[in-house]
């Protein structure tokens, strides 16, 4: 376990800024963990469990503890013809990805690319192309940051939905997860009727991908969208794409027939929030060191030397814009400190 005083941020948070907390512990074991709860004192709050820091905003020093995840370890078991795996809440979500892939595991393939560590993914509920993370977990191990007890928590109870869990809510920063289960598929169902992967597809000529090339395909589109945290510091998509009524939708569709959507049940509609972004001209578009992606809306991106407090008020600025051409409200996605 590394215990660090007054530790600068910027390589744990994608974002790249530049930012420090008074106190940095990472954790490298589980059993570590509730020693650690049984002494933390006042002095060492407020508390910030980060794990890749892929989908964190840093607005400023962080006047407390922040508490990181290196717990590593894969293992797996059979289940009634599928496949438990068990990761450390440390291991790198794609590497998981690929892991799966490689050994005839399916059911995450769609998932690939996405950044952070596995602990994040019970947290966010993370989805890209007509999955989610949610509907693979099995079970999530976590110690209780109040009373140091360990816990194995059934994702039953967790309240997922759209980009959402208890754990961005009531639990945020209650339970420190150390592991989390998912169970996979033995038998291969690929998905392709979300976003352009069958466009892709057909214009590779691979009628029926195997999952390995599913995930290639996949890799490739999101690298073809979204900037290198190495180039520019970014979050992915920053907003959630919002969920509007059927009425909303029909209201909006006449003076945007071209308008995107996806429908969710016979009331609900999600909007693609790039595309609002988009046609309130954010797209390329600069404040201060911080600006919108000029190949994909949703992202924000640290142009060099941004603030946590540009790139919060550039979300700001294209809240308001999208609220007033719209009349939607989209919610950002990471985690604002």
């Amino acid at each position: 376990m590394r215990d660090i005083r007054d530790f600068n941020l910027k390589e744990y948070n994608t974002f790249g800024i530049d930012a420090v907390c008074r106190r940095f512990i990472e954790i490298e074991k589980a059993d570590e963990v509730t020693p650690l709860v049984c002494s933390l004192t006042s002095e060492d709050l407020p508390l910030l469990i980060i794990g890749g820091g892929s989908n964190l905003l840093l607005t400023g020093d962080f006047d407390g503890t922040v508490l990181k995840s290196a717990i590593k370890g894969v293992e797996s078991s059979s289940e009634d013809g599928c496949v438990l795996l068990r990761c450390g809440s440390g291991e790198t979500w794609d590497d998981i990805v690929s892991h799966c892939v490689d050994h005839g595991w399916y059911g995450a393939e769609n998932l690939s690319l996405i950044p952070g560590d596995v602990g994040a993914t019970a947290v966010q509920n993370i989805g890209a192309y007509g999955a989610e993370v949610c509907n693979l977990i099995w079970s999530i191990e976590a110690v209780d940051m109040v009373t140091g007890l360990q816990e194995t928590i059934d994702p039953k109870v967790c309240e997922y939905a759209y980009r959402d869990s208890r754990f961005k809510h009531e639990w945020k920063n209650k339970y420190f997860i150390t592991a989390v289960t998912y169970r996979l598929s033995e038998t291969f169902e690929p998905k392709l009727d979300y976003g352009n992967i069958r466009s892709e597809l057909a214009r590779l000529e691979i009628p029926k991908p195997t999952a390995a090339q599913l995930r290639q395909v996949i890799i490739d589109i999101r690298n073809a969208k979204l900037p290198d945290v190495k180039v520019e510091g970014n979050a992915g998509s920053f907003f959630v794409n919002p969920v509007i009524s059927r009425e909303k939708y029909l209201q909006l569709l006449t003076d945007y027939p071209q308008m995107p959507h996806y429908t969710i049940d016979e009331e609900h509609e999600k909007i693609p929030a790039g595309w609002l972004i988009e046609r309130c001209g954010w797209k390329g578009r600069s404040m201060g060191n911080a600006g919108v992606h000029d190949k994909q809306a949703l992202v924000l991106v640290n142009k060099g030397g941004a603030t946590g407090q540009e790139v919060l008020a550039l979300s700001k600025a294209i809240k308001a814009d999208v609220m007033a051409r719209f009349g939607i409200e989209i919610q950002s996605e990471v985690n604002i400190v």
